[in-house]
């Protein structure tokens, strides 16, 4: 392999992040990657939303912190200036799992740019409300979709973490 097995192995999430924004040209890349991702039956299904914009990011994380329940101030998105947010058509029978693999994709990409990631629970539920489905309109996005996560990013903020050492006894051989 060209490195990509040892990329996978030392991506790990990123909860520090810089304030600094990650260029255009990354993104557009990282972006890239996760529009390769496999999905069922070549239907590509999924859409991207990246938010750059600081007040748009700043209410998404309020609402994020809200459907999390934690307390006034957390940020959920640990202080990444930059998110992709991942959505799949809803009647697609393989949304959730295509929108996982884009997730995926995206991580690696940033990774292998020197771009620390993380995946943020809660697009599901924040697309649900009447907040989301306005959002999604404002953007001329008509269709039902369903949020899979958001992939905040950023310049990683201190160390970056080593991976735990693997758990025996998960993988069974049949031959």
């Amino acid at each position: 392999m060209s490195g990509l097995l040892e990329q996978m192995k030392k991506r790990r999430s990123i909860r520090k992040f810089k304030p600094d924004m990650v260029p255009q040209e990354i993104i557009d890349r990282i972006i890239e990657a996760g529009l390769y991702a496999a999905n069922g039956r070549g239907g590509q299904n999924t859409i991207i939303i990246q938010v750059t914009n600081r007040k748009l990011r700043d209410e998404i994380s309020e609402m994020n912190r809200k459907i999390g329940g934690w307390d006034d101030g957390v940020d959920p998105f640990y202080g990444a200036p930059a998110m992709l947010i991942v959505l799949a058509k809803k009647d697609w029978p393989t949304h959730v799992y295509d929108g996982s693999l884009v997730m995926g994709n995206l991580m690696l990409a940033a990774h292998e740019l020197g771009i620390g990631s993380c995946w943020i629970h809660r697009a599901k539920e924040e697309f649900e409300t009447k907040w989301g489905r306005d959002l999604l309109k404002s953007l001329g996005i008509e269709e039902e979709y369903e949020g899979i996560g958001h992939c905040a990013i950023g310049y990683v903020k201190g160390e970056y973490p080593q991976a735990a050492e693997r758990k025996e006894n998960r993988v069974f051989y049949v031959r």
